[in-house]
């Protein structure tokens, strides 16, 4: 939690330097760390998190039911490691990132975090 805590710090300074595709890749970051964090929490026993960056494979592993919106979050979110990391989706991700879209995933990721750190408290 705390590394996913320092990415969303991280996340912060670079949307208010409008650098809007690492601003995202991190916030991807932000919720695979939270995730991992909650998956290890349930498997006590083998707390090793998948090696993944799919999102809702780790929402699979998690055993998490969620809802269709969450879904369409997440798999929003999963794109961005991809399309920030690799150089044939950059261009197309840059081009995307305009500061309303960054705003909007911002405030969907502030929203999963949310959820998700509530799950990781109450757990």
């Amino acid at each position: 939690m705390d590394s996913s805590d320092e990415d969303y710090n991280v996340m912060q300074v670079l949307y208010n330097n409008k650098k809007n595709t690492w601003c995202l890749f991190l916030g991807h970051l932000v919720i695979e760390k939270l995730l991992k964090a909650l998956y290890a929490k349930n498997n006590k026993s083998a707390p090793h998190a998948p090696k993944s960056h799919d999102l809702l494979y780790l929402i699979e592993k998690i055993g998490l039911d969620i809802t269709d919106e969450q879904e369409n979050l997440l798999n929003t979110i999963t794109k961005f490691n991809m399309s920030a990391r690799y150089d044939d989706y950059k261009k197309e991700f840059y081009l995307k990132c305009t500061d309303d879209y960054t705003k909007e995933q911002i405030e969907n990721i502030e929203e999963v975090r949310k959820w998700l750190k509530n799950l990781l408290m109450t757990k």
